[in-house]
């Protein structure tokens, strides 16, 4: 059973017949990215958010944070509207965020699931707990492969990856029933080491681990480029651990590959903008994650001064204004998802059953 499907949407019929513009209906988002603050405690080399070839966070603001009566109206509205699931990510680290742990015992108080992506340095104490014991995942993004090279990677402490490591253990030992993953950032530094990696990783108990590429500019073709020597390698190594570590209880899942496919956008209008919304640290609401913090191409609104509840179902034309095809050429997480989505959505209804 796959963490990681892309057809996940697909159990959410009503959801996706609600979507086009001529259907008046909005039904609320199924789950909301939220990002609690953009102060981050480590300074990884290829962060999206601070690359200056990628659009990715260009408008971002490092001190924004979302203040504490706010996140508890959003969590509040959450529920009423009936979201289904909450992740947590940067922006920054969301287990600095000042007040994640009052969050999170919120949070537990009602049936949305939620998650977080984390660096893991601070995945310890009472919220770790609560999240082992409450949560449905977390994911620890890793790029070094021991404390030196991860030291390099992040320009943190010489014992940070240790201390990370130990920290996921520790997770596994409180129990509960949230998946700890990792997604593994793959660069031409790290790409040799992908096999003791995943064997190591294995060793600390967690349920899952993501090989994924890093992102260094918003041209896919330049982003192959960088990729292309170590394509083949990266691919091998993979392959041979799914080989030797894959079971029941561990999980290795590529999504290592070449990046055309994540950029090249041939439709006018984004389905997973009404989806999967972003909530920034500047309680600006963005369409996904790849457009997070640009706000002349990227913007559908606002809840600095009005209620989540109240702006998600007041003018459905707000998700039509970013046209992917014109505004979105970048890195999409969704493009793959959309172009089924909107594939499913264009079929002749007097054809359906000839399948």
């Amino acid at each position: 059973m796959s963490k990681y499907s892309q057809l996940k949407i697909f159990h959410f019929k009503d959801k996706i017949d609600s979507l086009p513009k001529e259907n008046k209906n909005i039904k609320p988002p199924l789950h909301i990215r939220i990002k609690p603050t953009n102060v981050c405690n480590h300074d990884c080399w290829y962060c999206s958010y601070k690359l200056s070839d990628v659009q990715l966070g260009q408008d971002m603001v490092e001190r924004d944070f979302i203040p504490e009566d706010k996140m508890m109206e959003i969590i509040d509205d959450c529920v009423d509207m009936g979201v289904k699931a909450i992740t947590f990510s940067g922006g920054g680290e969301p287990f600095v965020y000042k007040h994640f742990l009052k969050t999170i015992q919120k949070l537990v108080k009602y049936p949305i699931k939620f998650a977080s992506l984390t660096n893991g340095s601070r995945l310890k104490g009472e919220v770790a707990e609560l999240f082992a014991k409450h949560g449905t995942w977390v994911r620890v993004s890793i790029d070094g492969w021991d404390d030196e090279s991860y030291s390099e990677y992040r320009r943190t402490g010489k014992k940070e990856f240790s201390k990370i490591l130990q920290n996921m253990k520790d997770f596994k030992a409180y129990g509960g029933r949230c998946a700890l993953g990792v997604s593994f950032i793959i660069d031409n530094k790290n790409y040799e080491h992908i096999y003791e990696f995943i064997k190591l990783i294995k060793s600390t108990g967690v349920d899952s681990i993501k090989i994924s590429p890093c992102i260094v500019d918003n041209d896919g073709k330049k982003n192959n480029e960088y990729h292309k020597p170590i394509y083949n390698e990266v691919k091998r190594q993979t392959l041979e651990a799914i080989k030797d570590f894959q079971d029941e209880s561990f999980e290795i899942y590529d999504s290592y590959h070449l990046l055309e496919e994540k950029f090249d956008k041939d439709y006018d209008w984004c389905p997973y903008s009404q989806i999967l919304p972003i909530i920034g640290a500047d309680l600006n609401i963005y369409p996904c994650q790849d457009k997070a913090y640009n706000l002349e191409n990227g913007l559908v609104g606002t809840i600095k001064d009005k209620s989540l509840k109240e702006f998600w179902f007041n003018d459905k034309d707000k998700f039509f204004k970013i046209n992917p095809k014109c505004h979105c050429n970048n890195h999409c997480v969704a493009n793959t998802k959309n172009k089924m989505i909107l594939d499913y959505l264009n079929t002749d209804n007097e054809h359906i059953e000839f399948v």
